[in-house]
């Protein structure tokens, strides 16, 4: 899938992914933000694969007076980002490639549930690694290939592969070595509970304002319906509750002697 193609699929995600996903990802975002020091160096907090910029909040009431700047591939993204932006004058957004971010500009660099979205996730880790000036911070969220025994996300990632082939994951373990010149600080699970009304809701968030959109658009609808029944045949019924574990990395970039 080309990057013209990726952000098609995030415009068209993107008033329904606000609705849905950012609240139930807000407690992942907060942990995010509040892993920052209250102390950096001066230059702006980057927030790359910045969405509809939930994170803006968070950012502005822990670091009053800092810049804050978001950037997304995605228009729609981009556009509902700067809706929440509007009237603060040390916000920016910026619709570009997040994956690659000019060296030694920031202060701290926060990203949730953007990391693995993008075509090399251990390369963009290197770069927003590098973006640091002496003494920043990287904060960064993602979901990881396994996040729980038995959720929905676990059960419809075991649907689709069985129809269509895994995707390489052996970026994971080449996330740690890609922060060159920065500490490691933390690198550990992150979990935090998440309820959605039925299996059929979660499914159609996930296929039309979520990670799944993209593939969604790709393969039509016949495709999605046969997921669509396969899933619900192994989810329970009515209300959903799971406990999905991402994985938060903390790393601070060393003092230059």
């Amino acid at each position: 899938m080309t990057a013209e193609q990726l952000a098609r699929a995030w415009d068209e995600a993107a008033d329904g992914y606000e609705a849905y996903y950012v609240p139930r990802f807000a407690p992942w975002v907060s942990a995010a933000v509040r892993a920052l020091p209250s102390v950096l160096p001066c230059g702006p907090v980057l927030v790359p694969c910045c969405g509809t910029f939930p994170e803006l909040d968070e950012l502005s009431g822990h670091l009053p007076g800092r810049e804050i700047v978001g950037i997304d591939l995605s228009a729609g993204m981009a556009a509902r980002a700067r809706r929440r932006a509007a009237g603060n004058s040390l916000v920016r957004v910026v619709e570009g490639d997040a994956s690659e971010l000019e060296p030694a500009s920031a202060a701290a660099v926060v990203s949730v549930f953007g990391l693995q979205q993008l075509p090399e996730p251990d390369a963009a880790l290197r770069s927003w690694a590098g973006a640091l000036r002496p003494g920043g911070v990287l904060s960064v969220v993602y979901w990881p290939h396994s996040t729980e025994p038995g959720g929905p996300f676990t059960v419809l990632s075991d649907v689709l592969r069985e129809r269509v082939p895994a995707g390489d994951r052996s970026w994971e373990e080449r996330l740690v070595p890609a922060l060159e010149g920065a500490v490691l600080e933390r690198d550990e699970p992150l979990s935090f509970p998440m309820v959605h009304p039925d299996a059929d809701t979660f499914f159609t968030a996930h296929t039309r304002s979520g990670p799944m959109r993209p593939l969604a658009d790709a393969r039509g609808e016949d495709f999605i319906a046969a997921l669509r029944a396969e899933f619900r045949r192994r989810a329970p019924e009515g209300e959903w509750h799971h406990r999905p574990s991402a994985r938060h990395i903390v790393a601070r970039a060393a003092d230059r002697a």
